[in-house]
């Protein structure tokens, strides 16, 4: 694989899973509570917008990342060993 294509590939899949953390983060029940979606807005706390939302971007860019960067790293090691036991039987 071509190392625009991976980094192209892991950038893609860090957006994504940057979208996908949020809008999960934001569609779950304790978020609707601390957002104010009960009755009368009670317990309504923008303090966990503030201290989760950062934690959860991160999460979502840097767990897809690491995850593609690792497949590739094992996908070239198991590459790269294949073509160097090929290159062995053609030099014995």
């Amino acid at each position: 694989m071509k190392r625009d294509a991976v980094t192209g590939g892991g950038c893609l899949v860090s957006a994504a899973g940057v979208v996908s953390a949020v809008w999960l983060w934001g569609a779950s029940d304790r978020t609707q509570r601390h957002l104010g979606n009960e009755f009368e807005n009670n317990g309504q706390d923008f303090g966990a917008v503030l201290t989760e939302l950062p934690f959860v971007f991160l999460a979502g860019a840097v767990v897809p990342a690491a995850v593609w960067g690792l497949g590739v790293w094992l996908l070239g090691r198991r590459r790269g060993r294949s073509e160097s036991s090929r290159a062995s039987e053609f030099h014995a």
